[in-house]
């Protein structure tokens, strides 16, 4: 979903009724030999920052949790990064096209990665906003939310408010200018190249270019 989708739909349209929206582009099929630079992913002119460990490529997962198709990636992803080889090191950033509700989505997943809850309630973010209507775009609807999940509500709000989130909010909108992203989902790997389902098709085309991404890294090419 590109920023201009953004813009046409109501914010209220995304939190309703899309968890199993496809993606936007066709399924393409990739040229002999694998996927094609230009048509599948795309090389940076300049080199992004990486965060992974000395020996490890770096790919990261831009995402906005009111985006419909990154609601649909996520089982796909998820069970990509559960078999990642050793030498690739995995993270996500949440995108800010603008402050609200993207910010405010930004400040949940930081929030959530700081109190080590991320592993039970990413996904229960995702499920709250497509597939139960809820709109976590204010605070305080966030707090309530947080509370219905056994969350000690003066605690996530002060995680939630901290000089510490809103580093880690700078840090992921400047990442997310370095790889150019104008729509999620998309994955960086390694600092180097850029793609996305959009360029794909499906989860799995996406998946298997980024593996293709980066075993050519591996190869330093």
């Amino acid at each position: 979903m590109n920023r201009r989708d953004f813009s046409k739909q109501s914010l209220s349209a995304l939190g309703l009724g899309l968890a199993g929206a496809p993606a936007v582009t066709p399924a393409l099929s990739f040229a002999q030999g694998g996927p094609v630079e230009g048509t599948h992913y795309v090389k940076l002119g300049q080199a992004a920052p990486t965060a992974a460990p000395a020996g490890k490529i770096d790919i990261v997962e831009f995402f906005w949790y009111g985006c419909p198709h990154c609601h649909h990636f996520e089982p796909s992803l998820n069970a990509w990064v559960g078999k990642l080889p050793a030498d690739v090191a995995f993270r996500r950033a949440p995108v800010a096209f603008r402050e609200n509700p993207f910010g405010m989505h930004q400040r949940i997943y930081y929030a959530l990665e700081a109190m080590g809850l991320l592993p039970s309630l990413h996904g229960k973010v995702f499920q709250a906003l497509h597939e139960e209507g809820l709109k976590l775009d204010k605070p305080e609807l966030i707090a309530d939310f947080m509370a219905k999940n056994g969350v000690d509500r003066a605690k996530f709000l002060s995680v939630f408010d901290s000089f510490a989130v809103q580093t880690k909010c700078r840090q992921a909108r400047s990442l997310a200018d370095a790889y150019k992203i104008d729509g999620v989902p998309a994955i960086g790997i390694g600092g180097q190249f850029l793609t996305s389902i959009s360029l794909n098709g499906t989860p799995e085309k996406t998946l298997a270019t980024v593996d293709f991404l980066v075993n050519r890294l591996r190869k330093g090419k």
